[in-house]
Formats: C-alpha cells, structure tokens, sequence
C-alpha cells in the first residue's frame, strides 16, 4: 500500500513590521520539554516515532492559520486557529499493539480503534495561544488552548472512542542555570465533557508538571535530564466509577534522560534517549547510531525497547513492539 502526505505546504505573509500571517499545511510547536508535551497541543505521530523514522516526523502536520504579532516591549503572542480538528496519530492496533481496558488484554488488529473524530470545519475547530517574553535571560511563557483530547480519551457504551472537549492553560520558564539551561513548565487540562471526574466513559481532568536541565557534560558530549508528573484529578470519583480492570495510578512519575556523542570530526553521533516510570515501573529505551556518509546520504541504525512489569501501563503496553530499525536518508 502506498499512500502520501504532504508536510508542509502554506502561504506566508508579513502585513507590517509586528505581524507574520502562515496560512495552510505547516508544522506547530512550543514548549520547553524535550520529547515530552505539555502545552504543545499540536498533532503527533505516534505510530512514526514508535517504529524508528526520525524524531522530526514525530511532529504531525497541522491544517491551521498562525498569526504572530512582535511587540518588544510588551510581550509577543502566536495565535493558532486550527478550523477543523487535528487529532493525534495514535496507536490503534494498525501497526502497533496496545492494552484495551475494554478486553482487558493486548490487542492489535483484532481490535483496531474505531473512533467517532470531531470533524465540522468551522464548528469542531482549535485554538492556540502562546504569550512569551524574555526577562532577565529567561523566557517566560502563558498558554492557552481549546479544543479537544488530542488522542481518545473516552468511549461511548459500545465502545465507540471519543474526542472529549479539552481545554488547557499553562505556564513555562526556560533560562540559564549555572553552566547549563533549566526549564519548568506545568498545565492544567479541563476535560469539559466530565468537570467532576464522575463519568467512567471520559478521561478525567489532570495536571502536568515538568522540570528539566541540560547541559554540555564534556567535548562533542550533551546530557539533559528531565523529571516529569501527571496528577490525575477527582481521583475518588475516577475510583468509585472504574468498571472493572486495573485502576490507574493517581500520581504517575516519568524520569528522561538524554545523551548526545559526536565523533569522527561530529560525521558520527551516538545517542540514547530513555524515559522510566517509577509509579508505572516501566520503561522505553531508544539508542541510536547515526553517521553522516555525505553532504546529502545519512546512514542510522536504531531501536526501540520496551518493558515493564504489567500489561496495562504506558510503555509495558508496547513490549511485543519492540523493533530494531535502519535508514538510508537522502537530502537534496
């Protein structure tokens, strides 16, 4: 099967000194994490990022208008108006397996995700903002966005997955912090469609908490860290409703880590990037291999390894998807 799909393809205008105006296909992001989405409620292909194509593409393109305005000394604002609704690229049973909380087991494509995705131009529409300005060597940053779960995270009776509304506002900081760069960003999403987290059918409102810090740990050798929390909200009701099968946890702790080697004159770069959930007691390991061959031919070799104690948490759920990968790209 063979199937295409454009990236990018916009117009952009600059009307005056302050504003920048994109219209049309594009790829959107913000935020200070590193692999790890706070505020950033722009789509992602998951299913790309999982089986080993590069780490850009994790990136889905967005259908959108983006309207910037420049006002040194105030403050800058990017505004995103998407006009219908772009959902995630997510695991679905297609290429992947996954744990259905339906079935109570793995599945893959004896239970491919069948969704009801809001899809009205103009009526199932997104909006993005993003306030920021520098004081005293660090960005400081407000967010806003109203729109949906960007994966699904609710289901009707029979089984159905839904798009619950969403709406989410955060705050970031990123600067200096001794030899190296901290940041710390935290968001508070509203699931609209269950306030009081008393439906069983609709994910439940959470919050997000980020810190990180990177730093060059020697010659050509870039290390960061990051440490990040989802507190489930409501978590009493969320108990009281569960039908059946494994609860989730109320606090869920993931720990990042990210190593970057150039050699052979930075043509060779060896890295690692590892996420670990203490809470979920699982784990997901991508080292990667990759060697700049020419100007225009890269060679990479790469993994992705999953594991952890039980079927239903976050990234034991892919064990079975562990892979091994390689890729010839050329640039032109």
């Amino acid at each position: 099967r063979f199937e295409y799909d454009t990236r990018e393809a916009f117009i952009f205008s600059r009307p005056a000194d302050f504003m920048d105006i994109k219209v049309g296909r594009q790829i959107l992001t913000w935020g200070t994490g590193d692999l790890v989405f706070l505020n950033d409620l722009f789509p992602k292909d998951w299913q790309s990022f999982f089986i080993g194509r590069d780490a850009e593409y994790l990136k889905a393109p967005s259908d959108a208008m983006k309207v910037s305005l420049f006002m040194s000394d105030m403050a800058n604002v990017n505004l995103v108006y998407t006009p219908k609704f772009d959902p995630d690229r997510f695991v679905d049973g297609e290429y992947l397996s996954y744990w259905s909380g339906a079935l109570n087991r793995i599945v893959g494509r004896d239970a491919i995700v069948v969704s009801d995705t809001p899809d009205r131009w103009f009526k199932d529409d997104e909006i993005a903002v993003r306030i920021y300005r520098n004081m005293h060597g660090f960005e400081l940053a407000l967010y806003g966005y109203w729109g949906f779960w960007k994966n699904p995270a609710g289901e009707t009776p029979s089984g159905i997955a839904l798009f619950p509304g969403l709406h989410v506002y955060g705050a970031s900081a990123r600067g200096n912090v001794g030899p190296g760069i901290g940041n710390i960003e935290l968001a508070y999403y509203d699931s609209t469609d269950d306030s009081n987290g008393a439906d069983p059918f609709i994910r439940n409102s959470e919050m997000r908490y980020l810190v990180g810090y990177a730093q060059e740990i020697g010659k050509d050798f870039n290390g960061s860290l990051q440490y990040y929390v989802e507190q489930m909200l409501d978590y009493d009701n969320y108990k009281k409703g569960l039908k059946g099968g494994p609860a989730k946890d109320h606090i869920r702790h993931v720990i990042t880590l990210q190593l970057t080697k150039l050699l052979m004159n930075q043509n060779l770069e060896l890295s690692l990037n590892a996420y670990f959930s203490p809470s979920d007691r699982d784990a997901y390991l991508m080292p990667k291999v990759h060697y700049k061959y020419s100007d225009q031919i890269g060679l990479e070799i790469g993994a992705n390894i999953f594991f952890g104690s039980d079927d239903y948490t976050f990234f034991s759920q892919f064990e079975n998807n562990t892979n091994v990968y390689g890729a010839i790209r050329y640039s032109f």
